[in-house]
């Protein structure tokens, strides 16, 4: 049998310098010197019959056969990584721990009963839940840091299963200028008023789904620390409707009345980080959250 010549360490070295930018960035990351990374990258490229990496300034950026070669490493790291993963699930059998990742629109009262009810079949395995915002989310799948991700977008070559969707309803405190008036409102009446948004928790690129443009914005880092702004009538924001449900009906929120479609559906995924690697408790867990999801 015909051996790679280029190892695996090389190609995360080389995925390293293309995800941080930069050689020393890459050495950090990877606990490394930066001169063991300038080396892995030049023996790399003697392997290679074209470049994979110039440098622009102190930036590393990649060739076109650069680019080619980076998207069949990220796979192949990927692969020899859930090799590593089936082997350790093999030898424990259950997994000591299944880590959960999670938009911060989940609604968690299935979740916890999902839980719960998995205790009862394992015990002895740990769950651990990371919430984290928009991108954040998807990190978390392509990073390998969870099990299995609920979240509103799946990354591509991941294959999500549907299994509930959350209404974004847009609300403000009922005595906010924007609940007075009797007509609808447009897009251009709520441009003028602040306009209260979750973070973006991912660290590779923000998003800013549901942002209209504002004037004026105040951006926090949970739904639960929006519905306080909103509560002191601070602006108006879309929040995910079983969360501000029960601040409608206590009358501390009001839902906007809009001219276009008062609410917006996110439909929610179920995603497993590595499908073929996955444990026997991880596997009982996704089959739990997707039953208990189904009934509602």
């Amino acid at each position: 049998m015909k051996l790679p010549k280029v190892t695996l360490d090389q190609w995360a070295t080389f995925k390293a310098v293309v995800d941080e930018g930069s050689f020393a960035k890459a050495a950090e990351v990877l606990s490394k010197s930066q001169s063991s990374i300038s080396y892995a990258i030049a023996k790399l490229e003697e392997q290679l019959p074209a470049p994979v990496l110039s440098l622009n300034g102190r930036k590393a950026v990649m060739t076109e056969e650069g680019k080619v070669l980076y998207r069949r490493a990220s796979q192949l790291l990927n692969h020899a990584y859930e090799v590593e993963q089936t082997a350790n699930c093999l030898a424990q059998g259950w997994e000591a721990e299944v880590i959960i990742g999670l938009d911060s629109i989940i609604d968690m009262e299935p979740l916890f009963n999902s839980i719960d009810r998995f205790t009862e079949q394992a015990p002895h395995t740990r769950i651990v839940l990371l919430e984290s915002t928009l991108s954040g989310t998807a990190e978390l799948l392509l990073e390998k840091k969870a099990n299995i991700v609920l979240s509103g977008q799946t990354p591509p070559g991941f294959l999500g299963q549907p299994i509930d969707s959350v209404n974004m309803v847009p609300v403000a405190q009922t005595n906010h200028p924007l609940c007075r008036g009797k007509r609808d409102l447009t897009d251009q009446d709520l441009k003028q008023h602040r306009q209260i948004v979750v973070r973006d928790s991912g660290v590779k690129r923000n998003q800013d789904t549901g942002w209209l443009g504002s004037e004026q914005r105040l951006t926090v880092t949970h739904f639960s620390h929006s519905i306080q702004a909103l509560i002191r009538g601070l602006g108006f924001a879309f929040i995910p409707s079983h969360l501000a449900e029960p601040f409608i009906k206590t009358g501390q929120l009001k839902t906007l009345n809009l001219s276009t479609r008062a609410e917006r559906r996110i439909q929610i995924y179920l995603t497993l980080a590595s499908p073929d690697a996955a444990g026997p408790a991880t596997q009982v867990m996704r089959d739990i959250l997707i039953d208990l999801y189904n009934r509602r």
